[in-house]
């Protein structure tokens, strides 16, 4: 095994994103598989113990090894951070992105383009994180390599280009040429695809390799002038100089190459890691991470360098059988020892690391220290969580937030007998420290405890977790939209409190506006008093009077959202005002505005994209029609139809069902949450509005 601390420049820092059944884990496990044969790592019999871990994970849903593992391949370092291949799990796939520095995107090469791999791709553009596409499964039937290119152009808008062309399709799939170095290569299916020939191009593919070599060398040849020169006048051109250019411009974002393979018939796995190292870059080919000094929010960056501070980023706790609450962290700068103290510069709190683990593949390693570009697991961590920044106390650095989606769906849950109440407490505390899009609240009036999660999947996975993993019996409620409440006018509101008894009394006087901002602006306070009408020390409680009075729609007390609230007026008492005298007064005013500004339910609307083969789609649009959804377009692939349409959650319970039926079962669909938008009047009167 090479060492722990391999140095930067051969470190990688990877995901493998994937629609669900690309083949995410067929290939993962290849990769482990390849690496670990090269460095015996462990007894690997014929991939069967790697295998064996694969399956385990896809039992226990999840395992230590699927937030991050490590491989080896030509003494450099690769780290595949796990991302997950379902929109119920986009915060889990946005964590894993902000960690990452490159992304090997798989494609079916017979579904192409699936919703979830625009969604991944989205976010990737966001972070503006590099990647190389790697389309798999080209032994399958209807395989076709050069339509997943075109979809990637045209549906994701990427610059996708080939570096790599299949020799045959389906059963004539034989394996692949290299438009680098213009070989062929053919892997031993008796040695399971560890050796292999490279031969000259089959004369047919030729003419057709030549034009595609061209089309690679016009791509990069931007990117380096003497490369350029060489390619207007016909020099020859070596294998070094195409991929130091394909290279500067994959890290760029400004191409994404293209590589093909089929990951069960042992075909195509090596050139991806080969190319892995060639074209994603290291911790030390991106820009240093920025943040800010949490002391005097200035601007502070850190460099890929172990004589920087310290830096780094939780992006995932695991609760593991064995070791306890784990932490796993991306180190951007700097070093930590085992038994050092660090600064939680997001809570302010001081955390000790008492033990450091390097995932190997389905091993792990004991660490004394963990530097700039490691990914790696600490034990003893009691506070952090997902999105919080480590750094020394002397040089604290606040690195960007993760931003989460808000839950969309609810349900009741409660233990099923006495001895199941405390550990269903403790159980649903570690499942919302995992997931931050898993919220856990205890309704005031019912007294019931209400989880709530991104959708019916989402959290028929975590009840099914609750008791496998964790062994609590619970029973579950029916799902519940999170509805909320918004104005739609603006109008004022006043409250005065004041009560007298016996000693020092209570007078609080607020007067104030409110008004709608456009979606997604959330709350928004502004203070106007002048003259002194109300103190300066009483403003801020009248701020968490108005808050706490949001919690609580006028409605039907779902919570209120994008509000403009404007303080005019009031009047204090010099002796009777307190702090909680305002609040209470601000809270009554707010009410008091709120019933006259014309008040709406809000209710989540989703993106649902349905594939369909052609003949059921009239009873399909029928069905989404009926469901309250608006049709955004209608798409063609080359066995079936697209759907695309905004649908209210409330509409869709039990869909999987229904279109199962609708379509024999042949119809696939995914959802992801869209925005909140105002429920129709019709709508809002059976809702009590």
């Amino acid at each position: 095994m090479s060492s722990p601390h391999t140095v930067m420049s051969k470190i990688r820092n990877i995901g493998i994103a994937a629609h669900i059944d690309a083949g995410k884990t067929t290939t993962t496990e290849r990769i482990l598989y390849y690496s670990g044969k090269t460095h015996r790592m462990g007894e690997v019999d014929d991939g069967a113990a790697v295998m064996d871990w694969m399956e385990q994970e896809k039992e226990r849903g999840i395992t230590i090894c699927s937030a991050a593992t490590t491989c080896f391949w030509h003494d450099h370092q690769i780290n595949i951070i796990d991302t997950p291949g379902h929109v119920d799990f986009t915060a889990e796939v946005e964590r894993s992105l902000r960690v990452l520095d490159g992304v090997v995107a798989i494609f079916c090469a017979v579904g192409g383009v699936e919703p979830q791999s625009e969604t991944v791709w989205r976010q990737a553009d966001r972070y503006h994180v590099p990647r190389i596409a790697y389309i798999n499964k080209m032994d399958r039937m209807g395989a076709d390599f050069y339509n997943v290119v075109a979809m990637m152009e045209e549906q994701l808008g990427a610059r996708a280009i080939p570096v790599m062309l299949p020799v045959g399709t389906a059963e004539t799939f034989t394996g692949s040429i290299d438009l680098i170095d213009m070989s062929f290569r053919v892997y031993h299916q008796e040695t399971l695809g560890v050796t292999f020939d490279d031969r000259p191009i089959p004369e047919d593919m030729l003419k057709q390799a030549k034009q595609y070599r061209e089309r690679l060398l016009e791509a990069v040849s931007d990117y380096d002038d003497a490369l350029l020169e060489k390619f207007l006048e016909n020099q020859p051109i070596d294998s070094a100089e195409v991929i130091a250019a394909l290279r500067k411009a994959t890290i760029d974002c400004n191409i994404v190459p293209v590589l093909c393979g089929s990951s069960f018939k042992n075909n195509g796995v090596q050139k991806l890691l080969d190319h892995i190292l060639s074209f994603l870059p290291s911790p030390l080919d991106l820009p240093p991470v920025e943040g800010i000094d949490p002391r005097s929010d200035q601007p502070v960056t850190r460099k890929a360098s172990v004589d920087e501070p310290f830096t780094a980023l939780a992006f995932k706790i695991v609760s593991d059988p064995h070791v306890g609450r784990l932490t796993y962290f991306r180190v951007y700068s700097g070093k930590i020892e085992v038994g050092q103290t660090v600064h939680n510069s997001t809570l302010g709190k001081k955390e000790r690391i008492s033990r450091i683990l390097a995932m190997h593949a389905n091993k792990r390693e004991q660490l004394e220290f963990a530097q700039a570009g490691d990914i790696v697991a600490a034990v003893g961590f009691k506070y952090t969580k997902t999105g919080n920044t480590l750094s020394p106390a002397k040089h604290p650095i606040l690195l960007e937030r993760m931003v989460f989606p808000e839950p969309v769906i609810s349900v009741a849950i409660e233990p099923k007998t006495k001895a199941d109440q405390e550990h269903l407490a403790e159980t649903l505390s570690r499942l919302a420290d995992e997931d931050l899009t898993f919220v856990v609240k205890t309704d005031e009036q019912t007294g019931q405890t209400v989880i709530s999660g991104m959708g019916e999947l989402h959290l028929e996975i975590l009840t099914d977790r609750m008791l496998r993993e964790f062994s609590v019996g619970a029973n579950v409620g029916k799902p519940q939209v999170a509805y909320k409440e918004t104005i739609t006018t603006t109008a004022r509101g006043e409250g005065k409190y004041v009560r007298q008894s016996g000693g020092r009394g209570h007078y609080g006087h607020v007067i104030l506006e409110i008004s709608p901002v456009k979606p997604g602006e959330g709350f928004i306070f502004e203070n106007n008093i002048v003259g002194g009408a109300i103190p300066r020390e009483f403003i801020p409680p009248i701020e968490k009077g108005v808050k706490g009075a949001l919690e609580n729609g006028v409605l039907a007390g779902y919570p209120m959202v994008d509000i403009r609230v404007n303080l005019l007026d009031g009047s204090f008492h010099e002796i009777d005002s307190s702090e909680i005298a305002f609040r209470v007064a601000a809270s009554m005013a707010f009410q008091d505005a709120a019933k006259k500004a014309g008040p709406t339910f809000l209710e989540p609307m989703m993106d649902v994209e349905i594939i369909v083969p052609e003949k059921y789609m009239g009873d399909i649009i029928g069905d989404l029609n009926s469901r309250r959804s608006k049709i955004q377009g209608l798409g063609e692939r080359s066995d079936a139809r697209t759907i695309n349409a905004v649908v209210p959650l409330s509409e869709m319970f039990g869909y999987a069902t229904r279109l199962r039926s609708l379509s024999q079962g042949r119809a696939v669909y995914s959802m992801e949450f869209a925005n909140y938008a105002p429920v129709p009047e019709k709508t809002a009167h059976l809702m009590g509005a």
